[in-house]
């Protein structure tokens, strides 16, 4: 017979500690103040995440995402953003995940292999507006989502499950997705069991988007599908739907289904998802881009950028640029199509300009461009052991030769935006406001940045939709 305290038993069945603590932490979230330095990082994440939607609005990815909503209809519940589209809280947010993935724009957390923001805050966004949620509400339940979805794929072995062919950047937004929508519905612990047994029946994904040439399907599959996800499962329960009263544990149960062992020589560890609930918050692990391109370029654009303005570099100077990163960056951002993923177009942008903005990592047409193509020829990329050893700290090493024979190096160790080195609420704000500010204009995009910054005195989530929308 097993010991009482290790198990809770209900009327049907036995609850594994695992799922008695995290059902019984997600049910009690809305009610539980968050501490202020958890708090404004919260905020960091949620107006970088904005930012991305509005500006991935006007991006491939986001614009098929608006036209496909277009056509579905649906409940007048929550907002597209960038759009004049009132649709149920699903179908918004499906959109807006895609919008926040439209490109490399949103935030990482590196230990979980995991684009949290994309997934989680347009869910929690979608169900806030259904649900006239109110600010403290939302920033409660997108601090959340951060802890369980990070969790969730760490459980999993995140790098190894990875490289046996899962998307764990699939896998663990949407369980953040669906605990931040069911706080914000207001489900009660035998809900949020029955909740994270919907989440793990949706759970999904491979990770052969890095083949997707267009980011469309890349974006779905980061933000548009763990979103909606997420938001359904939390309406089906708030419906009524019952489920599983026990996902985790059984037979058949999630771990079960997802053990990689055999393969990656390492059995998944439930116990993990609930490893310091209300003392590590995972939102203040989480990294914000200085650069709106790919992760594995952030360390090498540093460095660079460092080399030019410390010693007065021109484009015309170098005779040589060599870049090192782990050997999953490499292989991620080598000689891409895609230019704010493509490492060699970047650096070569950078050297010719002195910098990188969001429109020169976004113009397609400098890909073709004849000086560009000349200094990229001499631009190359390798992967490197020791910097893969120092995974999951994207560490980047950018060595110039010049002209004149001389060589310079830098070695990036911790990147800017990241938990080693992050962003000021300044430059958070500067960022997000250029972001927003060409599809928005100046005055909605600085009262929406002001907005996000004072989310606590905001009564209803669905105040914020005169300015999310263009």
């Amino acid at each position: 017979m097993k010991n009482e305290a290790s198990a809770v038993k209900t009327s049907k069945t036995e609850i594994s500690p695992v799922m008695h603590e995290l059902a019984n932490y997600i049910s009690k979230t809305s009610k539980r103040p968050l501490p202020k330095p958890i708090v404004e990082k919260t905020k960091h994440h949620v107006l970088d995440t904005i930012a991305a939607m509005v500006s991935g609005s006007r991006l491939r990815p986001g614009e098929m995402a608006i036209s496909y909503i277009k056509t579905q209809g649906g409940t007048a519940e929550s907002t597209v953003i960038g759009s004049r589209i009132v649709t149920s809280a699903e179908n918004a947010a499906l959109a807006n995940g895609m919008l926040a993935h439209a490109d490399e724009t949103d935030d990482s957390h590196a230990p979980s292999l995991t684009h949290p923001g994309c997934g989680i805050v347009p869910a929690a966004l979608a169900m806030s507006e259904r649900e006239q949620a109110s600010g403290n509400a939302f920033l409660r339940a997108v601090a959340l989502g951060y802890d369980v979805g990070c969790r969730l794929t760490m459980a999993l072995h995140a790098y190894d499950f990875r490289e046996v062919g899962h998307s764990t950047h699939s896998f663990g937004p949407m369980w953040g997705a669906a605990a931040a929508a069911g706080s914000i519905a207001g489900l009660k612990y035998d809900q949020v069991r029955h909740l994270l047994s919907y989440t793990a029946q949706q759970t999904s994904g491979i990770s052969c988007w890095m083949r997707d040439a267009e980011h469309i399907e890349k974006a779905f599959d980061f933000g548009g599908m763990p979103a909606r996800n997420g938001v359904a499962a939390a309406a089906m329960v708030a419906h009524g739907f019952s489920g599983v009263e026990d996902v985790f544990s059984g037979e058949r149960n999630f771990f079960v289904a997802y053990d990689e062992s055999k393969r990656i020589g390492k059995a998944p560890q439930p116990e993990r998802l609930i490893e310091g609930l209300g003392e590590t918050y995972e939102v203040i692990n989480t990294n914000i881009k200085r650069w709106s391109v790919g992760s594995p370029i952030q360390a090498p654009l540093d460095g660079l950028l460092e080399l030019i303005r410390t010693n007065k570099i021109k484009a015309d100077d170098v005779k040589k640029l060599v870049v090192r990163v782990a050997h999953q960056g490499a292989n991620t951002v080598n000689n891409r199509d895609m230019p704010d993923i493509c490492l060699q177009h970047l650096c070569a942008v950078m050297l010719i300009d002195g910098i990188v903005t969001f429109e020169s990592a976004h113009d397609e047409k400098r890909m073709k461009e004849r000086k560009v193509l000349e200094l990229r020829s001499r631009i190359e990329l390798y992967g490197d052991d020791a910097l893969t050893k120092v995974m999951p700290s994207r560490q980047g090493i950018v060595e110039l030769t010049l002209k004149n024979g001389k060589t310079l190096r830098h070695h990036v160790k911790a990147v800017r935006g990241t938990s080693d080195n992050p962003m000021t609420r300044a430059e958070v704000d500067e960022k997000c406001f250029h972001l927003m500010k060409p599809i928005l204009g100046a005055k909605r995009a600085r009262l929406l940045c002001d907005t996000v910054w004072t989310l606590e005195d905001v009564s209803s989530m669905r105040n914020l939709r005169p300015l999310l929308r263009a």
